[in-house]
C-alpha cells in the first residue's frame, strides 16, 4: 500500500508499522496527517474546493472572529452565502433563510459578502493550480478540476504529492483551507473532496469504486436534485446500489436522457474531460430588501450600489459585457427579468445604470419587491471595452469614472462618491429620521 506525509510529503514504507500493519506516525517529523491508498501515487484527476470560502476569507481578514460563528450573507431577509463551520455545527446552511440561520445560531456574526475580495483571492489560488498544470477546469470561485496526467516527470513527484504541496501553499499564501479528492474521473474526484471537509484529502481508486457508491443515496450522483430524488423515491430507488443492478435501456426508458449518466455514473464511470478554463458566463450582484419596496425613487436608490458592485469585479476579472439583465422579485416570490443590450461591450456602472434604469421604470407599477438584482453577460476581455460613438458624452462619462475608481484604489472606496450615491443615502437617512419621529 503506497502511503505520505500530508505534512512533509515523506513517502513512508511501513517499515515501522504497528501490529495493525500502519505507521500511526512520520517518522521523518512525527506527523499524523498519514495518506494511504492502494492506487494512492496512480490516480492523476482532482477536485479541489475550498472550506466554507467566504466565511474563511473573512476570518483570515479579521483574526478576532477565528472562533466564533461566522455567516456570509444579506440581512434578515436575504439568504446565507456561507457559513463557517462553527456556524454549520449548529444548523446553518448555506441557501438558508437568514432569519432561520439566526434562530439556529443566534450569537453568529453577519457579514454582508464582498464579491470583489472573494473574486481576488480565488484567482490568486487559481494561478497557484496554474502552476501545476494547464488543465484547470474552474467551477466556481472557490473550487476547480485538475488534471495531472503525465505531470510526474515535470514536478518530480506523483499528482497526490503535488496536490498536498498545492494545499499547503493555499494556507500559507492565501490564507485559506481546502480540501481534496482524487481519483480517476470528474464525478469521483468530486464525491471524494466532500468526504472529510475540513483541510480532507479522499481518495477513490478503480478497485474500491463500484462497491464505495452501492451503499451511497442516488442524490449524490450528478445532476440528481430533490424532484429526481423523489421521482427515484417513488420508483423504489434510494441507492446507487440499487441502480446498478438495472440495465441501461431499463433507466433511459424510465428516465430520458439522465438515465444513460444514472447507468454510468452508478457504476464510477465518467468520461468527461477536464476541460482548460471555462470562462464566467456572467456576473452579478443583487440585495434583499428588509422590507417590501414599491418606491420608484426608492428603488433606484438600491440599483445605483448594485451596479457599482458589479462594475468593480468586471474590472478586477479584466472583463466586459453588452447584456444588462435586471433582476427583481416580487413581495409573492415572482421573479421578473429584463434585458437590453448596450451599444457596444462595458465594465462601466454608469453604462449598466443608464440600461437599466428604464427597464426599472417601466416595472414599477405599485408592485411591491423584495429584491433587486443587475447583471451583465456576453462577456468578452477587457480589450473589447470602448465608449459608445453613437453617444457624444460617453468619453467624458469613462473618464470621470476612471477617475473616480483611481482616488478609490489610493484613499479607499468611501473616498468619494457620485452625486446620486449621496443623494440616496441622504433619502434613506430622511426616512430613518421619520421613523424615530413617529
Amino acid at each position: 500500500m503506497s502511503a505520505f506525509c500530508r505534512d512533509c510529503d515523506s513517502v513512508l514504507d511501513e517499515s515501522g508499522a504497528d501490529s495493525a500493519g500502519e505507521c500511526r506516525r512520520c517518522p521523518a517529523c512525527g506527523g499524523r496527517r498519514i495518506l494511504r491508498h492502494d492506487e494512492l501515487f496512480a490516480l492523476s484527476i482532482a477536485h479541489i474546493d475550498c472550506d466554507a470560502f467566504y466565511a474563511s476569507v473573512e476570518k483570515r481578514d479579521n483574526p478576532a472572529l477565528r472562533d466564533k460563528p461566522v455567516i456570509v450573507g444579506g440581512g434578515r431577509r436575504g439568504v446565507v452565502s456561507a457559513a463557517c463551520y462553527v456556524a454549520r455545527i449548529q444548523g446553518v446552511r448555506s441557501a438558508m433563510p437568514m432569519f432561520k440561520a439566526l434562530k439556529a445560531c443566534p450569537e453568529a456574526v453577519v457579514i454582508r459578502p464582498d464579491m470583489a475580495k472573494y473574486q481576488s483571492v480565488g484567482r490568486e489560488i487559481r494561478r497557484m493550480m496554474e502552476d501545476l498544470t494547464p488543465a484547470v477546469e474552474p467551477v466556481s470561485v472557490d473550487e476547480a478540476f485538475l488534471d495531472l496526467s503525465g505531470t510526474a516527470r515535470l514536478h518530480g513527484a506523483p499528482p497526490a504529492l503535488v496536490l498536498a504541496g498545492l494545499i499547503r501553499r493555499i494556507e500559507r499564501e492565501a490564507g485559506v483551507s481546502a480540501s481534496v479528492g482524487l481519483s480517476y474521473n470528474k464525478f469521483l474526484a468530486k464525491v471524494a473532496s466532500d468526504l472529510d471537509k475540513p483541510r480532507g484529502f479522499s481518495v477513490i481508486g478503480r478497485g474500491e469504486a463500484r462497491a464505495f457508491l452501492a451503499a451511497r443515496p442516488v442524490g449524490i450522483v450528478w445532476g440528481v436534485g430533490q424532484a429526481m430524488r423523489r421521482k427515484l423515491a417513488r420508483d423504489g430507488i434510494r441507492t446507487v446500489g440499487q441502480l446498478q443492478t438495472m440495465d441501461e435501456r431499463e433507466l433511459l426508458a424510465r428516465y430520458g436522457s439522465l438515465g444513460s449518466r444514472l447507468y454510468r455514473f452508478s457504476r464510477g464511470e465518467d468520461v468527461r474531460p477536464v476541460h482548460r478554463g471555462s470562462a464566467a458566463k456572467s456576473i452579478s450582484s443583487e440585495t434583499t430588501f428588509d422590507r417590501d419596496l414599491s418606491d420608484p425613487a426608492t428603488l433606484e436608490a438600491r440599483l445605483w450600489p448594485l451596479c457599482e458592485a458589479v462594475s468593480r469585479r468586471m474590472k478586477a476579472a479584466g472583463l466586459a459585457g453588452r447584456t444588462v439583465t435586471l433582476k427583481l422579485k416580487t413581495a409573492g416570490f415572482r421573479t421578473r427579468t429584463r434585458r437590453r443590450q448596450t451599444g457596444a461591450p462595458t465594465q462601466l456602472a454608469e453604462d449598466m445604470y443608464r440600461a437599466a434604469l428604464p427597464m426599472l421604470e417601466g416595472e414599477c407599477d405599485g408592485t411591491a419587491f423584495r429584491l433587486i438584482g443587475i447583471g451583465l453577460s456576453d462577456l468578452s476581455p477587457t480589450a473589447n471595452a470602448a465608449p459608445d460613438l453613437l453617444d457624444p458624452e460617453a468619453r467624458k462619462r469613462a473618464a470621470a469614472e476612471h477617475a473616480i475608481d483611481a482616488v478609490r484604489e489610493k484613499l479607499g472606496r468611501e473616498a468619494i462618491a457620485k452625486g446620486r450615491s449621496l443623494r440616496a443615502s441622504k433619502r434613506r437617512a430622511g426616512r430613518q429620521d421619520r421613523s424615530r419621529a413617529r
